[in-house]
């Protein structure tokens, strides 16, 4: 799926840089994603060392040498661009956000980028608009730019004719201002949509859209929720985009305490029984079933993490610009796939 093409040309230094438009929205955040995932499928890279890059309000920490040039969030940059497979192969580094880097940051990373190019690690530097000098400069130098335009309406609707068209699916005119009207210029979700209206093998109307997709606001938390416990980072991520173009990052939260209460109840119930009698239901309920068979999927130090983070990530919520939500919910996501998703994460 893409309003572009999903091929392009990447130097063989492996470094790219993709850009998206500083006003950046869902659906050009997942063309963006893929657009870097692209690069990793091309060099075989498996393991990915994901930096998130944090605002700009805070200046670098206290450090000596060149750490002092770089906020403790950052850091990790430097032995990732600096490593190499000691079997032969590519490592991988996904620099996310990479507009709020630092000058001085970006003055020492652009040197490490020269020093990487053509070697064993293959970088992907994502930014919402322009990184600074001279990292910038370097990237364009030594690798790839890859631009993802803004996209618009207009454009998700020509991409959307078109994706029918290529599953030979009737859509009726009606049909296309419905799904523009519910889903706007969110590509991604209307990419989900079009694979469950298809299912039913009738035509597309604007009936059977609004029908399908009437508003339910507990159904995305549930999706979000769901693809955590399964360890799928890139399903949450694109569940998490889907939620924030209309709920609070606060309502995710809600349910992310009430799924982790279960789940920690769950792990230290005897029995089923014991698990209902608690919770006040019946163990045929489905939510008892299914917090009951997903306890052992994280271990107790996990469950810890993953209450801790959460805990975190609340206060920040609460007392952090709103500017920060996204990047607090997505370092979140990745953190709780791996912590709450358990041993089905880690077996990805």
């Amino acid at each position: 799926m893409s309003v572009v093409s999903a091929t392009f040309t990447v130097m063989d230094s492996g470094i790219v840089s993709v850009q998206g438009p500083s006003d950046a929205g869902p659906a050009e955040r997942q063309q963006m994603r893929s657009r870097a995932q692209a690069v990793f499928d091309r060099f075989k890279v498996d393991e990915i060392t994901r930096i998130d890059v944090p605002g700009r309000g805070g200046a670098a920490t206290e450090g000596e040498d060149s750490d002092a040039a770089l906020r403790a969030e950052v850091r990790p940059l430097v032995p990732a661009l600096q490593s190499g497979s000691l079997f032969g192969g590519s490592v991988g580094v996904l620099v996310v956000d990479a507009q709020n880097l630092l000058k001085p940051e970006c003055e020492v990373v652009a040197e490490l980028v020269a020093g990487a190019a053509g070697g064993g690690v293959v970088a992907v530097f994502v930014s919402s608009g322009r990184i600074l000098a001279p990292l910038g400069k370097a990237l364009g130098e030594v690798g790839d730019v890859v631009k993802v335009a803004k996209i618009r309406e207009r454009d998700a609707a020509d991409w959307l004719i078109a994706a029918a068209r290529d599953r030979r699916l009737v859509l009726q005119s009606d049909g296309v201002d419905a799904l523009m009207h519910r889903f706007g210029s969110n590509i991604s979700a209307i990419d989900r949509a079009l694979d469950q209206l298809a299912s039913s093998g009738e035509p597309i109307t604007g009936e059977s859209v609004r029908a399908r997709f009437a508003n339910r606001p507990d159904e995305p938390m549930w999706y979000y929720a769901d693809a955590i416990a399964a360890g799928d980072v890139g399903e949450a991520l694109r569940r998490l985009e889907d939620f924030l173009v209309h709920g609070h990052p606060l309502q995710l939260m809600a349910h992310l305490e009430g799924e982790l209460r279960r789940r920690s109840l769950a792990a230290a119930a005897p029995d089923i029984e014991s698990y209902a009698e608690w919770e006040g239901a019946s163990p045929a309920a489905f939510p008892v079933k299914k917090a009951w068979q997903r306890r052992n999927h994280s271990t107790t130090a996990e469950l810890r993490q993953a209450l801790d983070a959460v805990s975190r990530a609340d206060l920040s919520l609460k007392t952090a610009p709103e500017s920060t939500h996204r990047v607090t919910m997505e370092r979140l996501t990745v953190a709780l796939c791996r912590w709450f998703g358990g041993a089905r994460a880690r077996r990805r």
